[in-house]
Parts: structure tokens; sequence; C-alpha cells
């Protein structure tokens, strides 16, 4: 039977869906129990048969009614796992899809069936900045590339056990680069950089600081379109396999991006990064919390308002740190603290440090 090139394209959409728990197919890095992400501990359990022909049945009928152009844009970002830059999908955002006794919308859906079959509302979800849709409220379109779309990390509440060493920020390799970065962050703003990033390999910093001036910046290992912050083209002498092995596992990395309330963090790797800032905390705590992030998810890493305002004299990292910025530290795979091995961000095999102004 002749079968025309949009039932290929719907056809390879739905073996490119996300996996549920129980497939045989889920990605063993974007699954744990603990950290900050709340919802991503919670496992989906594994459709029964008639839900997901049901759900397949749904989902090739929305599908057929796009155009072939959008569809190959959708397979394109689904196949690619987001790592090829992908236009937006703009589709009516008000035409509603049933699955059994649930309504979603058309966007919702397609969330749903390409990223996280775990999804329950869209207030979970962060559009990311790069998106044609990012800020609008209510558009009769919107777009709905499952790849422009994060999870929001929430904070739990008690926090998760991942906390820090007062002693962390005293180790004269890191607490000398931190003195130099900020200057260096000092004189960069008055040539309209809002930030430095400084590579780490446990306690050696590999390659030149790198100066943020654009509003968004990739920082990955091995990413089919990016432009940004290489990993993998730094020179690096350090043997160890463990960093090798944590390196070769940043892949497409994080995205980091400047946004009018602060600075937010997109973890576009497999595995967990693990996030340390000051403006992630109660104000009160006189400790600073390392911060869990699975694949997928965003969280607001630094805020410029709760910086200005933060005073903790008795705290060794503010008792170090200039009045005129602020630091977040970033762990690629291996988290530290109380809970693991590694008690300082230095023991761990991949880092980056992110020094901000506040200027």
């Amino acid at each position: 039977m002749f079968r025309t090139k949009r039932s290929g394209l719907v056809r390879r959409l739905w073996r490119s869906r996300a996996p549920v728990e129980g497939d045989g197919e889920t990605d063993r890095g974007t699954h744990g129990s603990g950290g900050c992400c709340m919802g991503k501990a919670t496992k989906v359990a594994k459709s029964n048969a008639g839900s997901e022909a049901e759900l397949k049945a749904l989902t090739h009928s929305v599908l057929k009614k796009i155009k072939e152009k959008q569809l190959e844009v959708l397979l394109q970002a689904v196949e690619s796992k987001g790592g090829v830059r992908s236009p937006c999908l703009l589709l009516p955002s008000k035409v509603d899809a049933k699955v059994g006794q649930q309504s979603y919308s058309l966007p919702m859906l397609l969330y749903k069936v390409f990223r996280w079959p775990d999804l329950r509302h869209s207030s979970e979800l962060k559009r990311l900045s790069c998106c044609e849709s990012y800020g609008k409220v209510n558009p009769e379109l919107v777009c709905c590339n499952p790849h422009h779309m994060s999870r929001l990390c929430e904070l739990e509440s008690p926090p998760p056990p991942y906390s820090r060493y007062p002693m962390d920020y005293l180790k004269p390799p890191v607490i000398a680069f931190c003195l130099f970065a900020y200057s260096l962050a000092l004189q960069d703003s008055e040539r309209g950089y809002w930030c430095v990033v400084a590579y780490w390999e446990e306690k050696t910093r590999v390659g030149r600081l790198y100066s943020v001036q654009e509003p968004s910046l990739d920082i990955f290992y091995d990413l089919p379109q990016g432009n940004g912050f290489c990993l993998g083209q730094l020179c690096s002498d350090n043997k160890s396999q463990l960093v090798q092995m944590v390196r070769s596992k940043i892949g497409y990395g994080i995205q980091l991006t400047r946004e009018p309330d602060g600075v937010w963090v997109y973890n576009r790797s497999c595995y967990p990064i693990f996030i340390k800032s000051a403006t992630l905390d109660n104000p009160d705590s006189r400790t600073l919390l390392v911060h869990k992030v699975f694949p997928g998810f965003s969280i607001k890493a630094f805020d410029y308002d709760k910086a200005n305002s933060l005073q903790r004299p008795n705290d060794h990292e503010f008792t170090q740190q200039p009045r005129t910025g602020f630091t977040v530290q970033i762990s690629f795979v291996k988290g530290w603290g109380q809970c693991y091995t590694r008690q300082f961000i230095s023991s761990c095999p991949c880092w980056l440090e992110v020094i901000f102004n506040t200027r």
C-alpha cells in the first residue's frame, strides 16, 4: 500500500516518543531519589495496553493534522533530543485532546508524549527564553516544540540533605581564583559582560576564563549545533579515569540564561547536575545547600534582588567574597556534601564556577 511522507513522519515521531517507566528504555540518568526537582522521583507506571493504544491513536490523529513542514521540525527536535536548534512549532493553543477521562491542551499532549510522560500540569513547566512564545500571555498560536520547554525545579521543604561544609571556600586553589575572577568580572562589567565562567577538574582550573556578554550561554562537551563554551575543546592533562568518565557524560551540558527575574540554569544533559547558590536558600540559613537538578529541569540559580540584600557576616563564604559579586558552583554528574564521599566541590571531577556582576 502506498504510504505518504506525512504518515512516515508520524510513525517516526511515535517511535521517538519519551519512554515510560517499565518499558526498558528509560534513561538511567533521568531518575533518582531525593534532589530538588519535585515530581521527578515519582515513577510513572507503564501504561496498560488499552491506554497505550488510545494514546497512540490520539497522537497519530493529532499529528496527521499538522503540516508536513511542521512535522519535520518536530521530528528534528525530538530525534536530536534538543541538540539541534529547531524553530518554533506554532499551533493553536485552545485545541484539547482527551485520553480516557483526562483532557489535555494540544501543547500539553505533545510535551507528555515526547518528553515527560509524568507531566500533570502546565504550572510544572518553564518556557526557554529562545522560544518565540516566551513571555507571551494566552496567544492564539503557541509554540509546541517540546525542546523549547523545561520542567520547573521547585525546592523541597525541608531541603534535601546535600549540605556544604564551612571550610569549602577556604581551600587555597579555589579562593585564590575567586578573588581574581571577581576582579576580572568588575573590569568586564564596563564592557557589558554580566558573568565570568571557569571550568575546573578537581582542584585544577582548565582553559581560559569565559566572559559572557550574550543573554544566553550554552556550556557543553559535545553538542551537534552549539555556540558557546565548549569544554570538549579545552586541553586537560588530567588522566583520572573518573574525570574522563564524567567529562564524557557532560554531553549537551547546561544553558545559562539571564532573564528579567534572575539567572536560570537549564540541565540539557542526560545526568543530574548539582548547584550551590546563596540565593537558593533561606536568607536566615547559616549554611548553603547543594541542590540536585535532574535532566530537562530548570532552576533559578541566581536572584539579583536577593543577592543584593543578603548579609551573612558569620558565614565564611560571605566574608571571603567582595560585596560587588556573587558566585554559583555547578558540578556535573557527581554531587558533594554530607550525603557523598566528596565533602568539597574541589573533589568533584568536573565543575563550573560562575561569577556574577551585581552592578
